[in-house]
C-alpha cells in the first residue's frame, strides 16, 4: 500500500496550455481586481464578493471544469488549477462563487439527475447560485459518520430536522449540500447516509452567523425545523451519501487553496524585508518556505493529474492537506518569530495588520476541511497502518 501510494505523487507538470492560460487570468486580474490593503487580500478564499464572482463568472470561469452544454467552460482540471493559484497569490475574493465551483457543482454534475444539472449548474456558471457545505454537526466534529441530522420519507418529499454547524458563508449563500441520514441511527455509521439540495429560503430554516476571533463572521449554525423538500432535493441514490461526500472531498482538500492561505503574508513579509534588508536567519527562513512551497505544489499538481484523468485520490488528497496545512500554519509563527527577533527593525503597518489577521485566523486551516487527525486516520488506513 505504500509504494502505491508514493506512485500517486510522480512528478507531474501542468500542460503548456494551462501554463498559457495563466497570461490570461493575470491580465483579468490586472483590471478586474479592485486594489485592496495586504490585511484585505490575506481573506481572499475567505473573502465574499459577489460582484467580483460574477465578473468572473462572465469572463467563463465559475464553473470552469463544468461542461459547456450547461454554461461552463469546459475546461481541464489543471487551467482550473492555474486560475485558483493566480486569484489566491493576488488576493482575490472568491469565497462567493467558491464551494459551487470547486465541489458542489462537480457533484451535481457526477452523480445528479438530468433536471438538477439543467437548474443548478447554469445558475452557478452564472454566478446567481452561491452554495455552503453541510457537513459538520454539534457534538460531532470532523466525525461526519456520526451525522444525526435526519430526513424523513413522506408524500412527495422529505421532511429535514436537525443543526449543521461550521458551515462557511451560509448566511451568504442561496443553497446548501447537507450530508443527513435518511434511514438508520447514528450507530449505524457510514449505512443510511445520504446528501439532500437545501433551498436556504424555505420556512423552517434558521441560520446564525457565528463571529471569529477576527471579528469576520464565516461560519454559521443552521437548524432545520421540520423542512419540507421535494422529491428532487435528493442527490444521487438514496445511502449513497457516504461515497459522495467522499469523491466531494478529494475535490476540496487537493487544491491550491491548502498551501496559499498565508501566501499573502509571506509576500508582505518580503516586500517590507527589501526596504529593511534581510538578515541571514531571514534568508534561511525564506529558502526554506521556497522548497517546502515547492514540494507541496509538485505534489498538489499530481493529485490534480489524478483528478484530470476522473480519479478520486481521497488518500493522496487528504496527505496534502495535511502537510499543506502545516506549511500554511507555520508561515506566521516563524514570520512573528522572525519580527520579534529584532525589536530594533520598524515594522511595516501593513505588514503588522496582515500578520495579526494571519495569527488569528491560521488556526482554523487545520480544522476545515477535515481535522489533521481525521486525515492522518484516513492516510494511516490508505497505508495500511490500521
Amino acid at each position: 500500500m505504500t509504494t502505491q501510494l508514493l506512485e500517486s505523487f510522480r512528478l507531474a507538470q501542468l500542460p503548456e496550455e494551462a501554463q498559457a492560460f495563466r497570461k490570461e487570468v493575470r491580465e483579468f486580474l490586472a483590471t478586474q481586481l479592485e486594489p485592496a490593503a495586504p490585511e484585505v487580500r490575506a481573506r481572499t478564499w475567505m473573502g465574499f464578493d459577489a460582484a467580483f464572482s460574477r465578473r468572473l463568472a462572465q469572463r467563463g470561469w465559475v464553473g470552469i471544469t463544468l461542461p459547456a452544454q450547461y454554461g461552463g467552460a469546459g475546461l481541464d482540471a489543471f487551467r482550473r488549477f492555474v486560475l485558483v493559484e493566480e486569484m489566491l497569490a493576488a488576493g482575490a475574493p472568491v469565497a462567493a462563487h467558491w464551494i459551487a465551483d470547486r465541489q458542489s457543482g462537480p457533484l451535481i454534475n457526477k452523480f445528479g439527475t438530468e433536471a438538477q444539472k439543467d437548474f443548478y449548474l447554469p445558475r452557478i456558471c452564472r454566478g446567481e447560485a452561491f452554495f455552503c457545505i453541510g457537513m459538520s454537526e454539534p457534538n460531532s466534529g470532523s466525525d461526519l459518520a456520526s451525522v444525526r441530522t435526519r430526513a424523513t420519507k413522506v408524500d412527495g418529499g422529505w421532511r429535514l430536522t436537525g443543526r449543521k454547524i461550521w458551515t462557511t458563508n451560509a448566511h451568504r449563500s442561496h443553497f446548501m449540500i447537507a450530508l443527513v441520514r435518511t434511514s438508520g441511527a447514528p450507530e449505524d455509521r457510514q449505512g443510511g447516509l445520504s446528501q439532500l439540495i437545501v433551498d436556504l429560503s424555505l420556512p423552517g430554516i434558521n441560520i446564525r452567523p457565528i463571529v471569529d476571533l477576527t471579528g469576520d463572521a464565516h461560519f454559521s449554525e443552521v437548524t432545520f425545523d421540520d423542512v419540507f423538500l421535494k422529491d428532487d432535493a435528493l442527490i444521487g441514490d438514496e445511502g449513497s451519501g457516504w461515497m459522495q461526500v467522499n469523491a466531494e472531498l478529494a475535490f476540496e482538500r487537493s487544491g491550491p487553496e491548502r498551501l496559499y492561505s498565508s501566501i499573502v503574508l509571506l509576500d508582505t513579509w518580503l516586500n517590507s524585508l527589501r526596504k529593511t534588508g534581510f538578515s541571514a536567519s531571514d534568508a534561511a527562513l525564506i529558502g526554506g518556505f521556497t522548497t517546502q512551497l515547492a514540494t507541496l505544489r509538485s505534489l498538489s499538481v499530481a493529485v490534480t493529474t489524478k483528478l484530470a484523468r476522473g480519479e478520486s485520490p481521497v488518500v493522496e488528497a487528504a496527505l496534502v492537506k495535511d502537510i499543506g496545512t502545516e506549511f500554511e500554519q507555520t508561515i506566521p509563527a516563524a514570520i512573528e518569530a522572525a519580527v520579534a527577533a529584532d525589536p530594533t527593525r520598524a515594522v511595516d503597518p501593513d505588514l503588522y495588520r496582515t500578520l495579526t489577521y494571519l495569527s488569528q485566523i491560521s488556526p482554523t486551516f487545520s480544522l476545515r476541511g477535515g481535522t489533521r487527525e481525521i486525515l492522518r486516520g484516513m492516510i494511516a488506513r490508505g497505508l495500511g497502518l490500521r
